[in-house]
């Protein structure tokens, strides 16, 4: 895929890891081994993987942005496995900012939460829980893709240069990034 993306482009400016996977289980009785396993492989290992891949094309100036969630901080229950690895996202970042910012290479994340995605219709939420998703956030409601696209676009811009090691969040107003 990296590979791809430099022949395609040329070069590599900015690398934005956002796949993931969340299923929402009642008990950590409830959740098998392998998806357990499904889970740490998309949300940690893809990351770990595609960045490895991407760092020698990454020169001072490029943008690493991972997207972490609510969940990180303030998880629900039910998101055992996904907040777990929301976690570990939102300190791969602060990490690989202080190993990459000597290189000229920012890496900041956005936290999102509550967010109409496939994620929810998948196996991410109850079929109740849909019904009222976003319900609890200040502002009523959960928000819309397009509405993170502005972080997005404003951390991978050079306007935002001095920024990395960072988490922004964009919840409704609930939640902590």
């Amino acid at each position: 895929m990296v590979a791809d993306a430099v022949a395609g482009l040329g070069r590599l400016d900015s690398l934005v890891s956002n796949a993931a996977r969340q299923q929402t289980r009642a008990s950590i009785l409830d959740l098998t081994s392998e998806e357990f396993d499904a889970t740490m492989k998309t949300n940690i290992y893809a990351p770990f993987w595609i960045i490895k891949a991407a760092l020698p094309h990454l020169k001072p100036g490029s943008v690493i942005i991972g997207t972490t969630s609510k969940q990180a901080a303030d998880p629900s229950g039910e998101f055992y496995q996904y907040a777990m690895t929301k976690a570990a996202t939102s300190n791969y970042v602060r990490s690989l900012a202080k190993q990459l910012a000597p290189k000229g290479i920012r890496v900041n994340g956005v936290a999102p939460g509550p967010i109409w995605t496939p994620l929810q219709v998948s196996g991410g939420a109850t079929q109740e829980k849909l019904m009222h998703f976003g319900e609890e956030t200040p502002m009523g409601r959960a928000g819309q893709p397009v509405e993170l696209a502005g972080i997005y676009v404003q951390l991978a811009a050079d306007d935002g240069s001095f920024a990395t090691g960072h988490v922004y969040g964009s919840a409704g107003g609930g939640g902590l990034p």
